[in-house]
């Protein structure tokens, strides 16, 4: 596939959310990439290819998979990421919180590319699709399954009531009750997740509409959805995704959405709050 982010995503944004759908012959390229940011930006594109193995033109059919013309483009893009992330690394030390330190100092520092992959026109069609749904389901599996869960309950609390069903069959037998009126959002990570994709496939064969997140551009769940939000790892790296599954970006990303839901609902929404903190007052003991 060709890059379809936004322009001013990071190189290693880039490989993070298409490595899943390189050649292994890209896949060469993109490792080293990853491995020597420094070394391959004084390389030439033959420097590279040699380095990997691969040809030439590999290298520059690379290039192409991840929006840049050529070699050239992507070494100023790698330049200049370099320098944007070239501050000093504070030294939290090697304790328990100072290590908790550094991994929040590292994350703050990496969140504004969770976003670079998005496109207006997507984020936007998503909005329209989840606040016209007559009924809305928020599915999910494995370690995404919580945020589907939380993600129910907050759309839910501004108004805009959203179904939860943990239980993979359950999943499905929910999914084909839709109508083509209704609409389902399904997080996951890899894109790839089986009960997550019988569940897709459940809503594809009712035409009602269906919105994926996920942190991959070309990925089976992906292809299925009407509307896919790629969130970019807050790592920058397609092996701390798989090692870490972190879910840190979707979280951000579901918050944000909430909020714009939120915006859009306008008085239903706030009416809607108002009785969330009633009930949750009731429920506070002294």
């Amino acid at each position: 596939m060709s890059w379809t982010g936004n322009d001013d995503a990071a190189v290693t944004t880039r490989i993070a959310t298409v490595v899943n759908s390189l050649q292994p012959s890209e896949r060469r390229v993109v490792d080293h990439i990853i491995g020597d940011l420094d070394g391959v930006v004084e390389m030439t594109a033959q420097d590279l290819a040699d380095r990997t193995g691969v040809a030439r033109s590999t290298v520059i059919r690379t290039c192409q998979t991840l929006g840049y013309r050529g070699f050239p483009q992507l070494r100023v893009a790698l330049t200049r990421e370099l320098a944007q992330s070239g501050h000093p690394t504070e030294d939290f030390g090697e304790s328990a919180l100072g290590t908790i330190r550094a991994e929040i100092a590292a994350l703050a520092a990496s969140l504004p590319q969770i976003a670079s992959v998005l496109s207006e026109a997507d984020v936007e069609a998503a909005v329209v699709t989840l606040l016209s749904a007559t009924r809305l389901l928020a599915l999910a599996n494995g370690l995404s399954s919580p945020l589907a869960s939380d993600l129910s309950m907050r759309l839910t609390a501004i108004g805009r009531p959203t179904e939860f069903v943990a239980d993979p069959i359950g999943q499905q037998i929910a999914a084909r009750q839709l109508s083509p009126a209704d609409a389902a959002i399904i997080l996951s990570g890899s894109g790839a997740n089986e009960s997550s994709l019988k569940a897709a496939r459940a809503v594809k064969l009712t035409g009602a509409q269906l919105v994926v997140i996920t942190s991959f551009a070309t990925s089976p769940l992906g292809s299925l959805a009407d509307v896919a939000l790629v969130v970019a790892p807050a790592s920058g790296s397609f092996r701390h995704e798989l090692e870490h599954t972190s879910r840190v970006p979707h979280v951000i990303l579901l918050e944000s959405l909430v909020e714009v839901i939120a915006t859009r609902l306008g008085d239903h929404a706030r009416s809607a709050r108002s009785t969330v903190l009633s009930i949750l007052s009731d429920n506070l003991s002294d």
